[in-house]
């Protein structure tokens, strides 16, 4: 078959040179990151600084100090998103092949480009107010005399195709794909431009591989629930049995999952089965957090994964196009 001379052979290069399966496997083996211990450190620390701080706020709320309760939760917001993108650089180095930086070095790194993820999604929230305001005038222009209800039939069609196509972006492109942008080293506005880039130019490849972390978190979440479930079951009525805790087995399991024991009447409850409960929550709390982690470290490995795979697509149609 001839090919004209007027079509660019560059872009159907470009449509074959993505290879779907050594990036779904590179996402799905973003189930390894459980077993980085130092970054589960870092999470682990973060959110129990988080959830210690939030608890103290909710505290404060109950006891009329409103000024220091939005500190505190101001405090434990801080906590977590920095904590996070300390993770997020440990588990960087670690999809790069680089050697994995110290945790106090990833914390103090994150305290110095956090501001840039924040400013990237800032910039592309103001794009999207910008698509909502167009849209709203075009409707505006749809309810004037005349040409109206013809502009009104072409808003329908544009409207739909660009809410979706927002929509898909921000859950394909810009959520997940803007911290691992800012942790390969860009700077607010080259993350910017980046997104933009993947947005026009990647989003269906984005999208998939974005559900392929999602699966993988899914799996390790729903795993980790079932252990903790079973685990927990087994736990309470041993302990109910064997160390002869006269409360009721789920009363022991609350703490598994990140709840408080609630005890109406405390004088029907012995002494000694209240140590008992004290622990089991101490315990479970524990357990609770880690089944919060694992996921999370499967999820921040994964969008890291995502994004180099989409940047290691393009850097291989760049060297095909010199090729050429």
């Amino acid at each position: 078959m001839l090919i004209s001379p007027d079509v660019p052979i560059r872009s159907a290069s470009r449509q074959r040179r993505f290879d779907w399966w050594q990036a779904l496997v590179r996402v799905l083996s973003s189930i390894e990151a459980v077993r980085d211990g130092r970054a589960m450190y870092v999470l682990l620390a973060a959110y129990a600084g988080a959830g210690t701080a939030m608890a103290s706020a909710i505290r404060a709320y109950g006891q009329g100090g409103l000024p220091l309760a939005i500190g505190l939760g101001t405090a434990a917001l801080f906590i977590a998103f920095y904590g996070s993108n300390a993770a997020g650089l440990m588990l960087m180095d670690r999809a790069l092949g680089q050697p994995v930086r110290d945790p106090r070095d990833a914390v103090f790194d994150a305290l110095g480009i956090g501001h840039r993820v924040l400013l990237a999604l800032l910039v592309m929230l103001v794009a999207a107010a910008v698509l909502s305001a167009a849209v709203l005038g075009l409707y505006w222009l749809s309810g004037l005399g005349g040409l109206g209800v013809w502009l009104f039939a072409l808003a329908v069609p544009v409207t739909v195709l660009l809410i979706g196509l927002a929509m898909l972006a921000g859950v394909a492109v810009v959520a997940p794909l803007t911290g691992p942008t800012v942790w390969s080293g860009a700077s607010s506005w080259q993350a910017v431009r980046t997104l933009w880039r993947l947005i026009r130019e990647r989003l269906l490849q984005a999208a998939v591989l974005t559900g392929g972390v999602s699966l993988a978190t899914g799996l390790v979440g729903a795993a980790t629930s079932a252990m903790v479930l079973v685990g927990g079951r087994v736990m309470a009525e041993a302990s109910v049995y064997v160390l002869g805790v006269n409360v009721p087995p789920q009363v022991l399991m609350a703490g598994l999952f990140g709840r408080t024991v609630m005890i109406a009447d405390v004088s029907t409850v012995a002494a000694r089965d209240l140590t008992y409960i004290s622990a089991a929550s101490l315990g479970g709390g524990v357990i609770f957090a880690l089944a919060l982690v694992l996921p999370t470290l499967v999820y921040l490995r994964g969008v890291c994964e995502v994004y180099l795979a989409l940047q290691a697509a393009d850097e291989a149609e760049a060297h095909g196009d010199t090729d050429d």
